[in-house]
């Protein structure tokens, strides 16, 4: 065997035992939680049609699904690199309910390169999402969840970054010049490209001062909640732009330490109301994202609001402190009715059991022996290792 047989692409990486435990532990808390909050498990396929992975999404998810050509059909399937398209399906097409759907869900993605540096390629995605709801009050529950996710993983203090890319939309909704360019104009705004963005706005001599100036203040626009003030007093009175600063205030006042961000546009082309990010020290990225997306389930036949969260288990786990060894019980490996009976008393009281073979030693990292099973007058019990 060649020792290149071991080796995975790149960015792609085995799960080894310590966090896997931790990472399932963590994945039946997480669901757990979702589940006394209302949210019924679903679990798509993990390939399906590339039309309907795209249906309504982001622009940039085709350049991150993986295609292969279905040998029955002939047709083009793709390896999901976002689970959100598919729940959004399933609601739509085949739960086909009325009224309020609450879905979470759990699987593994791939994705054809990395997002950053240090990211990986197999994402373990898990979130959470409300359907048949446009009101503020889905929102607040879906954010709600999502600090209570990083709470039940040990992570608090948690910083809430909030954004609106309606605002941006109803500027460039006020010119066909802006819309033309829109691409553009929203990658000079993201990079807070200020100077680029003056020279380009200049260039557009027929899009009013007003809508130009709003352009340029939005850069600037990050902070506190004061920033919503500020919004009010540097954009235009456009219905959209005042829902959306309504909107952002009523939730920044919910929760703590929040920050707003009005050039963080990242969604324009997917979010259709509030979306945000969570962020926690000793991480470089944003732990959760999630947002508002009303208009993607009319790909699907029907025109359903809809907003949630998801997150990266794995990039969660990774930042987390590793768990401690469990402690386990060691013992003989013999066929006597009394031991096994033993073994399965104690393992249906959640303890770990492990039979050694024979003439051998548990090579672990997953557990310390503290306690092991030895036949005495007859009876098998428990005694204490000491060290």
């Amino acid at each position: 065997m060649r020792a290149s047989n071991w080796l995975l692409p790149e960015f792609i990486s085995d799960i080894l035992p310590a966090e896997a435990r931790s990472l399932e532990e963590l994945r039946r808390k997480l669901l757990d939680l979702y589940r006394y909050s209302g949210f019924e498990l679903v679990a798509p396929p993990l390939v399906e049609f590339t039309e309907s992975l795209f249906a309504g999404q982001r622009n940039d998810l085709p350049f991150k699904t993986a295609k292969l050509v279905d040998q029955l059909s002939g047709r083009t399937i793709g390896i999901r690199p976002d689970i959100t398209p598919q729940v959004t399906r399933i609601d739509a097409h085949l739960l086909n309910r009325q009224g309020v759907t609450r879905l979470c869900y759990c699987g593994v993605v791939f994705h054809t390169k990395p997002n950053d540096l240090i990211g990986d390629r197999e994402p373990v995605q898990i979130g959470a999402e409300i359907f048949g709801y446009a009101g503020l009050e889905a929102d607040l529950q879906i954010i709600g969840l999502a600090y209570q996710t990083l709470e039940v993983a040990g992570i608090h203090n948690a910083t809430l970054d909030l954004n609106h890319p309606g605002i941006m939309r109803a500027l460039v909704a006020s010119h066909p010049a802006l819309e033309a360019a829109v691409d553009k104009l929203n990658a000079f705004v993201r990079e807070k490209a200020i100077t680029s963005l003056r020279v380009f706005l200049n260039q557009l001599d027929e899009v009013p001062e007003e809508i130009k100036k709003a352009l340029l203040a939005l850069p600037n626009l990050y902070g506190g909640q004061e920033v919503i003030d500020e919004a009010r007093r540097s954009l235009p009175k456009l219905a959209e732009i005042e829902s959306a600063l309504n909107d952002l205030e009523q939730i920044a006042q919910r929760f703590p330490t929040v920050s707003i961000d009005l050039a963080d546009i990242s969604g324009y082309d997917y979010h259709t109301g509030i979306s945000f990010a969570l962020y926690a020290e000793g991480w470089h990225n944003a732990l959760v994202r999630g947002g508002r997306y009303d208009n993607v389930a009319s790909a699907f036949g029907r025109d359903r609001p809809a907003t949630g969260f998801s997150l990266n288990l794995r990039n969660l786990i990774q930042g987390l402190a590793s768990s401690e060894p469990a402690e386990a019980i060691k013992t003989v490996w013999t066929d006597d009715q009394a031991l096994l009976a033993k073994i399965q008393q104690l393992r249906q009281a959640g303890h770990i059991v492990v039979q050694l073979f024979p003439n051998t030693e548990q090579t672990t990292e997953e557990y310390v022996f503290t306690q092991e099973l030895v036949l005495e007058n007859n009876q098998w019990q428990l005694k204490s290792i000491i060290r």
